[in-house]
């Protein structure tokens, strides 16, 4: 797979504006592996190898159990190896990104509200959103993962 074009040559500002956001997630107080869990979930979802390659790395270098790595796509016959907030999150994750088909029904934010704070909830959201937009980068101008470089 060849890269379509150098996205971070072609809009430094527009990618900028893009990691401004990424800090804003970081410094939001969500625990990390929970972003990160999240990340992979929307990523596989939009079958983006880029970022499903990148996030499971950031989450076995962070000490995540490569049991609960590979049950991620499957993580509601994971049993007690996701806890209520993860569940609540890769479900939250789940019908946002899947949006044009689920309409976001009232039980889903229900749900996840029940887990979350409020700023919780949107700050999630924005983590979702922010994965969405970077998988469709990557998918689009073809990033090459970096266990197929």
């Amino acid at each position: 797979m060849t890269l379509r074009l150098d996205y971070m040559k072609a809009a430094p500002a527009g990618m900028a504006a893009i990691r401004a956001t990424r800090d804003y997630v970081a410094k939001s107080g969500l625990p990390q592996t929970l972003i990160d869990l999240v990340n992979l979930r929307v990523s596989q979802i939009n079958g983006c190898a880029y970022c499903i390659d990148m996030h499971s790395r950031d989450l076995l270098k962070h000490g995540l159990d490569v049991a609960k790595l590979v049950l991620v796509p499957a993580w509601r016959e994971g049993g007690k190896l996701f806890d209520a907030r993860e569940q609540a999150a890769l479900a939250w994750a789940e019908t946002v990104t899947r949006v044009a088909e689920t309409g976001i029904p009232d039980a889903d934010y229900a749900a996840v509200a029940a887990a979350f704070t409020e700023k919780e909830v949107a700050d999630l959201t924005i983590v979702i959103g922010l994965m969405n937009l970077y998988n469709r980068i990557a998918i689009g101008f073809r990033s090459t993962p970096e266990a197929a470089k």
